[in-house]
């Protein structure tokens, strides 16, 4: 294992050698994760040279907001918690991520700099995936690179919607409103 400490953000990466079976690695087998559902064993075999299994204890920032967004990440097991800090104002929280959620997704939007910070609020393992080596993969693969870019563009889909929803609750606590 290597620990990387940049200012205030602590990493544990687990290295694997890329012909290691990172579902070793995990506590669940990593083919019958929801994201890969459809795809067959070859398909993500095939994938999983891509995968960096990352561990990281509770209350650790995972990455902070304006930090070059160069992964991102499928939550295993734990919780996260996603705060967005506007200019003007304090932290808010504007989701609480579960296991085989995204997030860090701003990297696989193609921004260059995470728009919100993620914290773990319990002991969490997760994927980290390289934007830079992904698109590589999909122009090397492109059938394959379009349903897995399919399968995060449903998660993020769904987090956006989540997002929605609490940026939302915000505004009627904010105007001391309740919805109808």
């Amino acid at each position: 294992m290597r620990i990387y400490k940049s200012k205030s953000v602590l990493y544990h990466f687990l290295i694997y050698n890329v012909f290691s079976n990172i579902s070793l690695m995990l506590p669940k087998n990593f083919h019958k994760l929801e994201i890969f559902s459809g795809l067959s064993p070859t398909s993500i075999d095939l994938v999983i040279p891509l995968l960096e299994a990352c561990s990281y204890p509770g209350r650790t920032t995972i990455y902070e907001q304006n930090q070059d967004a160069k992964h991102f990440f499928i939550l295993v097991s734990g919780e996260v918690v996603v705060k967005h800090k506007p200019y003007d104002g304090e932290a808010i929280t504007i989701a609480r991520v579960c296991p085989e959620d995204v997030i860090g997704w701003s990297a696989a939007l193609g921004r260059s700099k995470y728009t919100s910070s993620a914290y773990t609020e319990n002991p969490c393992e997760m994927v980290r995936i390289d934007v830079t080596e992904l698109r590589k993969f999909c122009q090397k693969n492109p059938q394959l690179g379009k349903l897995i870019m399919e399968k995060f563009a449903q998660g993020i889909a769904y987090r956006l919607k989540s997002t929605y929803d609490e940026v939302l609750a915000l505004l009627f606590h904010g105007m001391e409103l309740l919805p109808e």
